[in-house]
């Protein structure tokens, strides 16, 4: 079996400087990393990885829980924690959870017995409820994050983001606009409530509840809401969807109803997912650093991993982009 001697040699490097590369690639220059990596693959080398894990007392494994992988928000930024895992030397364990608090407790439970190292939550939800500061496990929530939460966040300000939409159609004309909101016991929904409720107000405008429907995320849901506020006496001329999954539906329901958009009736999402642009008409909505939540989610786990000692006490809000395309028009 080739060694780390072997590896050394053909990177030109110390012995050394392979296994801190093995173990903390991220204390190591990125062209050092690479020629050592390239050398380990050229040898075929392959380090006793629990004579590392021994050595560090760590797994270099990172948990993540994610609501739902269907998401194609989630999907992107789990796709930002692979790769800042990645390129820091770790490895993550992706636990398809679907908001199940049993589940999060178990699988939480990886980090408490030292299966992992930390883990990054994509919901609000605590998994390690009330364990004290001191022995708290390295935990990051990100996305749908706790209003206190006990550990550094990584989140956008979906009430400022909000408003931006709105004050979007209102300045397009629309008085009576419709929502379809997220589900009920999400921090993402009510923050986009607020907003909404705040441009309205600036506008002069009273809310009307008539015009709000529950959904939960899904095409089906914002399918099936857009049903509902299409059969009322005075359907709203705008409808604002707070993710862009439920407006893909809300644009089918529109067209079966021979409806046209925005002409007819002006739908906004929000997220910017891929099929945001591609969908016809191409969709209007908030657009959000998916990959960077991720990314930024890694980096300040591993500070708390490394005890850094500013760590616990970060706050991250990412930026949002309000992207006008073809799905929001004047009232008619």
């Amino acid at each position: 079996m080739t060694n780390i001697r072997k590896v050394a040699e053909l990177a030109g490097v110390s012995v050394a400087t392979v296994s801190r590369t093995l173990k903390t690639p991220d204390i190591v220059s990125p062209g050092t990393r690479d020629r050592v990596l390239a050398a380990v693959e050229q040898a075929g080398y392959r380090p006793n990885l629990m004579a590392v894990q021994f050595r560090s007392q760590r797994t270099r494994n990172l948990v993540v829980l994610v609501p739902t992988i269907a998401n194609t928000f989630f999907a992107r930024v789990i796709g930002g924690i692979q790769e800042a895992a990645q390129r820091r030397g770790y490895g993550i364990l992706l636990c398809n959870t679907l908001g199940d608090e049993r589940a999060e407790r178990a699988y939480a439970g990886m980090v408490s017995t030292r299966q992992a190292d930390g883990l990054i939550q994509l919901r609000a939800y605590d998994p390690f409820g009330a364990s004290s500061a001191e022995a708290r496990p390295p935990m990051v929530n990100a996305c749908e994050v706790l209003d206190e939460a006990p550990c550094p966040t990584v989140k956008l300000d979906n009430r400022a983001a909000a408003r931006a939409v709105t004050e979007h159609l209102l300045s397009l004309g629309h008085r009576r606009i419709g929502m379809i909101k997220g589900p009920r016991n999400s921090p993402l929904t009510r923050d986009r409530l607020l907003g909404f409720q705040d441009a309205l107000a600036a506008a002069g405008l009273v809310p009307d509840e008539s015009l709000w429907c529950p959904g939960d995320f899904t095409l089906r849901s914002g399918h099936r809401a857009v049903g509902d506020l299409l059969s009322q006496s005075e359907p709203p001329t705008a409808i604002f969807c707070e993710n862009d999954e439920m407006a893909m539906g809300a644009l089918r329901r529109i067209r079966e109803a021979g409806l046209r958009v925005p002409e007819d009736i002006s739908v906004a999402g929000f997220d910017d997912i891929a099929f945001a642009s591609f969908c016809d008409p191409s969709l209007t909505t908030i657009a959000q650093p998916a990959e960077d939540f991720g990314r930024v989610a890694v980096s300040l786990l591993l500070d708390v991993i490394d005890e850094r000692d500013e760590a616990a006490d970060q706050h991250c809000i990412m930026p949002f982009e309000l992207v006008v395309r073809e799905s929001t028009g004047p009232s008619a």
